[in-house]
Formats: C-alpha cells, structure tokens, sequence
C-alpha cells in the first residue's frame, strides 16, 4: 500500500510541487515528502507515505505555533514530513490546505471547533430503520454537512428491520430536498451498487451518525472483509456502543477511501449559517416572500412562513427545528464573538501566530 491507495492523484501531485516549492523557500527544509494521516491514536498518528504505512507525530514548532487544535494534523489531511530513518517516528512539519473541513461544536461551554475529518468528498449519513429513525437528528447532520464543503448522501441502513420502507425514505425525502437517499441492508446484501456509485477512484468518502447505525458494519460490507470490530444493539430501544473509538481510513475496491468514525450521542453545531440555509432551503425559499426582509416568522404580520405552516405546505416539526437551529447558532456566534474580543486583549489571535510563523503558505489550486 503507497499514498496511491488513499486518494493521492495527479492533482494532489501538481499541488505538492507548487506548495513544497513556496513552503521551502520560507522553511528552508529540502527534505520533505508527502503523506496522508490515516488515523489517530492520540500522542501518535499512522501516516501513509509512498513507502507505506509508519508511525508519525507533529514537530514541536508545529505544535507550538499553532494554538487551535482545529488546525493540528487530523485524520484525512495531507501532510509534508521528514523520515529520520528507516525506523524512527515521521514528524510532521506542515499540513497542506485543506479542500474541505468536517467540524462540530465541542463538548463543553467553551466555543471550539472539533474537527472530525478533511479532505472528504462525499458524506454518508446513516441513520438507521429501526428505534433510533429521527429526522430532527438528521437535520443537524446535513447542516454539519454542507457547512463542511461535502457532498451528503442520506443513508438509511439495516431496512431489513422496517415495516414501512416507503413512508420512512419520504420522510428523509422531505429534510433533504435533492439529497440522495439510499435504503441499504447489509444483512441481506441490498443497496450496495448505489452505494459503490459513489466510491470514485481517488476519492474519499466518510460515515457519520448514531452508535448502532452501522457504519462499521457498512465498512467491512463494501472492503468485502472484517476491518473493523462491529457490536450487537439492544432490541428494546435500539441502541448501540461506541464500537469504534478512533477515526480511521481504509482503501478499498476502485482506489476509493472509506473513514469510519466513532458514533456521535448529540451533534452541536459548528456553523457560518451556510448550513442551515441549504438544509432548510423549502423554508428560507418561502420566507423570501415575507412582507418584512427582517421578519422573525412568529408572527409577523404578512409571514409566508406562518402561513405556510396554516396550510400544511411546512410541518410544525421541521419550521420549529429550524428556529432551534437557528438560535443554537445566534448563541454560537455570540460566544464566538466574545471569545475573539478576550483574545484580541490578551495577544495575537491563532491565525496571526499561524500566519507570522510561516507553517502553511496558501498557494492557488
């Protein structure tokens, strides 16, 4: 296995000669060649190389000039390294900019970005024909979804668990306005082909959703062997165990890459509102008719949401969802603009160290 196996292309090779050049002039480090972080165990990251696979860490000035961890090397990204030896660790010098950014709101009261996966082509987001079916979750992944720079495919697994298929992809149908939406069970091998269309050569392709959707079990599906460790859900709610931990690529048949990654409980959001303006587009696309450019839809004299939701064309459900997110983003941005204002007080902001260290110059694609 080479980098060749995990996306690498003409186009990534093009792009490596002109970023190495620009890098080096500023680094002066001659010896750089390049990999694709592949998965990640913590303290050590696994690297793909032309050589194959070896164990790498950041460098120490990488790590300190950088002070988001949004923009250490995550797994998806490409990277520039140096090999001391045959044997030693890869250290990684520098991340090339990425083509896209899969990222959600973390955990606790800080605002901070967690960065899930880069340089993903496609997403697939499973949600399982089973207790665990919700639309409103749904929603939140498309958001994470278009804001991300990805190609969502709504993914409705385990069908052989559903009494009433047709009413289920309606309903997935009505949250994702032109998303594709493909039923699959793996159990009984249906639904594969549509989702090998998707597996292109050279391109990457990640799975997000719920613990017990099925994702590793779609992993080791379509690499047509067990890759990664699967576990049974409970049948009384339909819940499952984080089966897997970390974040991981596997190359499989057509040169394409799969990245699996740990089930997500709650998705908060990590959103510039492009998101939601494409998940909601039936919604924003009726409020444009509003009487008011700045109408809040609650009641507004002259709101075509409002009447919307009294002739039935918008469910309750989905418009109140809608205003949830957008609040959810409102208080995001808020806290987001104060933290920005302490950072401003206390000394330079991450992209000026980012910036004036010289650790990753932009180059045109």
């Amino acid at each position: 296995m080479s980098i060749y196996e995990y996306g690498w292309s003409d186009e990534w090779n093009d792009y490596w000669d002109k970023w190495k050049h620009s890098f080096e002039e500023h680094a002066g480090n001659a010896e750089l060649r390049p990999a694709r972080l592949i998965a990640d165990y913590g303290q050590k990251v696994k690297l793909i190389t032309m050589e194959g696979e070896r164990w790498g860490a950041a460098s120490g000035k990488l790590r300190h000039v950088i002070d988001d961890p949004a923009e250490l090397p995550a797994v998806g990204d490409w990277v520039a390294i140096t090999t001391p030896d045959s044997v030693s660790d890869a250290v990684i010098h520098a991340v090339l900019p990425r083509k896209s950014r899969i990222s959600r709101q973390a955990a606790g009261s800080e605002t901070k970005e967690q960065l899930i996966a880069t340089n993903v082509d496609t997403l697939f987001l499973v949600n399982a024909l089973n207790h665990d079916f919700n639309m409103r979750r749904l929603e939140r992944y498309l958001i994470m979804a278009w804001n991300s720079g990805v190609n969502p495919v709504v993914v409705l697994s385990k069908s052989d668990l559903c009494q009433d298929i047709e009413a289920r992809v309606a309903e997935a149908d009505g949250v994702a306005p032109g998303v594709p939406v493909i039923v699959i069970s793996a159990l009984q091998n249906e639904g594969r082909e549509q989702l090998e269309a998707f597996l292109q050569p050279g391109s990457t392709v990640a799975l997000t959703g719920s613990s017990g959707s099925g994702k590793s079990t779609i992993v080791n599906w379509l690499s047509g062997s067990e890759v990664q460790l699967t576990q049974d859900v409970r049948e009384e709610d339909s819940r499952g165990r984080h089966t897997t931990t970390h974040r991981q690529l596997f190359p499989i048949a057509r040169q394409a890459v799969l990245l699996d990654t740990p089930g997500m409980r709650e998705l908060n959001l990590w959103d510039d509102s492009t998101g939601v303006a494409h998940t909601f587009v039936d919604i924003t696309d009726i409020a444009q008719k509003c009487r008011f450019a700045n109408c809040k839809h609650k009641g507004e004299a002259g709101c075509a949401v409002e009447e919307a939701l009294q002739t039935g064309e918008l469910s309750e459900a989905r418009v109140n969802n809608y205003r949830k997110m957008q609040r959810e983003l409102e208080y995001q941005t808020r806290k987001e603009a104060e933290r920005r204002r302490k950072d401003s007080r206390t000394g330079p902001t991450s992209d000026r160290r980012v910036q004036r260290s010289g650790w990753r110059r932009d180059v045109e694609w």
